[in-house]
């Protein structure tokens, strides 16, 4: 059975949630190559110009990466004129920020963000489940013969000025508590949690369901073995679960 089709058959075991759809996205993004530089519209203009749809925030947690890997995060026009004239003249180098980053970083995705993954970075991705996403820029990169479609006007509309400081917008995560639900963020979509399990521990589940993502190591819970590369579902209202092994774990739930 599909995600798609529990989702809608056994709505307890997602607490009710209120929704069409599964809330949230998530994925595990392995970029061979640098991904076009890109920016998602908020609800409002999603909703005004993509028919209704919705806009999409997101975050990603970095699995792996080269030794000095850098993501394009924001940017450095400090007006709306500015970044239109950037833009325009292709003065990429000057507008992107590049921002560096090393394993076990998190950053936080706002809409109206320009951001872009880059080649060797191995991240999970949590998302609003929307794909609207408008293409800045492409390094000039072609398919057929054709230069890929840019979505300009689209993209300096919902782009945000000035954006979010570069020391804002990554969080370092190797130092943080064992054994314990460590909050990375809490927005208007979701929550994303970092656990690293080091013997054993015991989490608690009243409410929300959550999304969990096993990135490092192997173990038990609730007496099921689990290993890097397991995704599952802790039903909402489950109560304690019992996590035994040495594990990195991702989770999430939806707001």
């Amino acid at each position: 059975m599909t995600l798609s089709a529990l989702w809608k058959k056994e709505p307890k075991l997602f607490g009710n949630y209120d929704a069409e759809q599964f809330p949230l996205l998530i994925k595990i993004i392995d970029a061979k190559s640098d991904l076009s530089i890109q920016v998602h519209p908020d609800d409002d203009y999603a909703a005004r110009e993509e028919n209704g749809s919705l806009g999409k925030m997101e975050c990603w947690y970095i699995i792996d990466c080269p030794e000095d890997a850098v993501l394009v995060v924001g940017h450095n026009a400090r007006t709306k004129e500015e970044l239109e004239d950037m833009v325009q003249s292709g003065k990429w180098d000057e507008l992107i920020r590049r921002v560096p980053i090393k394993k076990g970083d998190f950053i936080q995705i706002d809409p109206g963000t320009v951001h872009a993954i880059t080649a060797g970075c191995l991240i999970l991705e949590t998302q609003q489940n929307s794909d609207i996403t408008y293409r800045l820029y492409d390094y000039g990169r072609k398919v057929d013969g054709k230069p890929r479609e840019l979505h300009i006007k689209k993209s300096l509309d919902v782009i945000q000025v000035p954006a979010k400081s570069a020391e804002d917008s990554v969080m370092g995560t190797l130092d943080l508590p064992k054994n314990q639900m460590n909050q990375l963020i809490s927005c208007q979509y979701y929550n994303v949690y970092k656990l690293v399990v080091s013997g054993e521990c015991t989490i608690s589940n009243d409410e929300r369901f959550l999304n969990m993502s096993v990135l490092e190591g192997k173990g038990l819970i609730d007496g099921v073995s689990i290993r890097k590369g397991d995704h599952f579902i802790i039903p909402a209202n489950y109560g304690e679960v019992r996590i035994e092994g040495e594990l990195v774990i991702i989770a999430s739930s939806a707001n």
